[in-house]
């Protein structure tokens, strides 16, 4: 479903990709982990179209989604179809303040999907009971609370119908006490959709338990790859074993 083929990318003097080669076959939960600045939210950057790669070939679902190659042309609006494949949950909500809960959810798919505002709001109503929401359809973001609001930012991403899911660091913004009913959402649909889904995450023990890989990335690159239990309980390389006794120190 994705597929990253010698993808560089950089900021300045900044390596934050170096020659990435990434597969993530349809329906498969991954999730990145790796110290901050290390390149795990660039890939779901670029899987946003919110930064264009230095090198290397990104496809999505067969169909490229970035082309740098030589001689390589890619056609806007095509590029524009693949990316309307992918929905993404942020660290912060970047919910529309002035709207409310039910305007936030319709809003894409009325107007990126041309749907009818009768469909877009009934899938709304549908997605916002799926993530508990449906009695504060009418209340504006600011009248939530920051679990509330994230969870609405994941109906508003799934009503775009996506094949492929990121979020990033979504609990990272929230009070502890609120990161639970987050995560339970999440939870849910990785359990329960044949949804690809990408989450870089600092949740250890959830990365565990609904991941069917996990990535442990350091300066630019993938230093060790494989099921939950081997690199979350027994990793391999040095750095992993650094980085993930020092979250666990945290906890």
């Amino acid at each position: 479903m994705i597929s990253f083929s010698g993808v560089g990318k950089s900021f300045g003097d900044n390596h934050v990709l170096r020659e990435l080669d990434l597969t993530v076959a349809p329906g498969e939960k991954v999730s990145i982990i790796g110290p901050s600045g290390s390149g795990k939210t660039t890939i779901l950057r670029l899987l946003m179209t919110l930064e264009n790669p230095d090198t290397g070939l990104i496809e999505v679902d067969g169909e490229p989604l970035w082309d740098c190659r030589e001689g390589a042309r890619l056609d806007a609006k095509k590029q524009a179809e693949v990316r309307r494949t992918i929905g993404m949950v942020f660290q912060h909500f970047n919910l529309f303040p002035h709207m409310t809960v039910l305007d936030n959810v319709t809003l894409s798919p009325v107007q990126v999907l041309g749907m009818s505002r009768d469909e877009a709001g009934q899938r709304a109503v549908e997605l916002l009971q799926l993530v508990g929401l449906e009695k504060h359809m009418s209340h504006k973001p600011g009248q939530l609370s920051g679990g509330q609001q994230q969870r609405v930012a994941i109906a508003r991403a799934l009503a775009m119908r996506p094949k492929v899911m990121l979020f990033d660091e979504v609990t990272s913004a929230l009070d502890p006490e609120l990161i639970g009913e987050v995560l339970a959402v999440i939870r849910d649909l990785a359990h329960t959709t044949a949804m690809t889904m990408l989450l870089v995450t600092h949740e250890m023990r959830f990365a565990e338990e609904i991941s069917d890989r996990v990535l442990m990335f350091d300066s630019g690159a993938v230093i060790e790859s494989g099921p939950p239990s081997q690199i979350l309980q027994n990793p391999q390389h040095e750095r992993t074993q650094r980085f993930l006794k020092a979250v666990l120190e945290r906890k």
